[in-house]
């Protein structure tokens, strides 16, 4: 379980609030008006952002004293995670170098984006990268998957695709996901596919 207990956010003179548990295997949608710490909260899980008060626990392992590169979590910014030096595949290769090439082969088919695979991210198109980040983020070894609206750029039948991909890898790896996203189809998409899904709308009751 993840588990978010009173925690304390200073950010911009703003302060947060948070208090939650998410299942293992299970997802978090989290909606709401910008700038009510919405991207905050994957920051604090992640470990970006420091915490005035509070703790965050993944099973029995307190992760918010940890730096970020040991906590138990993959993040996708809203900026794609690609290293513009490296062509897709190599940066796939850093990402998930655990899975044989194969299997990186055949997320790339299976967003259309294989054809891409010996290119630099500066020659994809944005949507491409995007895909190339959604696949770096979603097959990493990491239990937690944290995603800030991760399909804001890609048009209707791709970003159907594209989430419902990254849901059936999700599920099938059995990753905790925690997903910021403003988009009603993403949200019902969400729903048809995760059998435990919570939503948790951040407004103005959720800041101090």
């Amino acid at each position: 379980m993840l588990k978010i207990s009173n925690l304390l956010i200073t950010r911009d003179s703003l302060k947060f609030h948070y208090d939650l548990n998410i299942e293992v295997g299970s997802a978090l949608l989290i909606s709401g008006p910008s700038g009510q710490g919405k991207s905050t909260l994957l920051d604090a899980i992640a470990g970006y952002v420091e915490i005035d008060a509070g703790n965050i626990q993944w099973g029995n392992l307190a992760i918010d004293t940890l730096p970020p590169a040991d906590r138990p979590v993959s993040y996708l910014f809203q900026e794609h995670n690609l290293f513009d030096h490296l062509t897709i595949m190599q940066n796939l290769s850093i990402a998930i170098g655990h899975l044989p090439l194969i299997d990186r082969t055949a997320a790339l088919e299976a967003l259309d984006i294989a054809e891409q695979a010996d290119k630099f991210p500066g020659q994809l198109s944005g949507g491409q990268r995007l895909r190339a980040s959604i696949i770096a983020a979603t097959l990493r070894p990491e239990p937690i998957l944290l995603l800030d609206e991760p399909f804001r750029e890609l048009d209707p039948v791709t970003r159907k695709k594209t989430l419902n991909w990254c849901m059936q890898t999700v599920l099938r790896l059995n990753k905790t996901l925690v997903v910021v996203s403003h988009n009603t189809e993403d949200s019902l998409q969400l729903k048809d596919q995760f059998p435990v899904l919570q939503e948790y709308r951040i407004n103005q009751g959720n800041s101090c």
